[in-house]
């Protein structure tokens, strides 16, 4: 089977040293046809495929139009997996794994003994409009972790979602698909200090990755420049 697409949505801003180390983790352990960078294009970037789209909302309004321009354009593969600009992959993978949060109703405890939002928000109307679609106790896909997609189910899902102020797509695909899959901890890393997860994949924050010990990590392990990268640039 032939190695599926990245599909990366990426806001505007100056230079994303995420992105940068994100591409060399890829690049080392990801097998991937191409990247297809929906958005915003750093000026660093090479040998990638690029859409642009206008980011005139929200970052989650911005990444649902740019995920359904990557499914309704052409060049994309059926198959691809949907990244976030800092999502590391820092082992080798054959073939990347289904993996969920748990169900929905433990991730809404969980955000909801913390803090409210329209993050919360959206994550309840999903799942609202996944038990009234007759899905009662709906999994959550909402992790900082590549998910495998393919183009027509997530177009139907964000179809579905169409709706929804912020629409929570990887749950919404993942559910509407029945992608199952494997259940583990969320691997973002909020922090500088210097416990982080050591598996196969991580996330941080701005912050964390620039001045924390995850970052320091991630750039140590990966600080050849990936062929996405023109030449001569760090």
């Amino acid at each position: 089977m032939e190695a599926p697409d990245i599909v990366v949505p990426v806001r505007e801003t100056a230079v994303n040293e995420q992105l940068r180390y994100a591409l060399r983790t890829w690049t080392a352990n990801l097998p991937h046809r191409k990247v297809w960078v929906v958005g915003y294009r750093p000026s660093w970037m090479r040998n990638v495929e690029h859409i642009p789209t206008v980011q005139p909302g929200t970052k989650y309004q911005n990444t649902t139009i740019a995920v359904r321009a990557a499914c309704e354009h052409p060049g994309v593969a059926d198959r691809f997996l949907l990244m976030n600009d800092d999502f590391f992959v820092m082992q080798r993978q054959t073939e990347m794994p289904v993996l969920h949060r748990g169900p929905v109703r433990d991730v809404e405890r969980y955000y909801a003994a913390r803090a409210s939002g329209k993050y919360l928000t959206g994550m309840r109307e999903t799942r609202d409009l996944l038990v009234k679609l007759g899905y009662p106790d709906p999994l959550s896909y909402e992790l900082h972790v590549p998910l495998p997609v393919e183009k027509a189910g997530m177009l139907e899902a964000l179809n579905v979602g169409r709706g929804l102020a912020v629409v929570h797509k990887r749950t919404l695909y993942g559910t509407l698909a029945g992608l199952g899959g494997r259940r583990i901890q969320d691997v973002k890393v909020l922090h500088r200090g210097p416990q982080f997860p050591h598996g196969p994949f991580l996330s941080t924050m701005p912050d964390a990755f620039a001045n924390g010990m995850v970052g320091r990590h991630i750039r140590t392990a990966f600080f050849r420049p990936s062929h996405y990268e023109i030449t001569g640039r760090r």
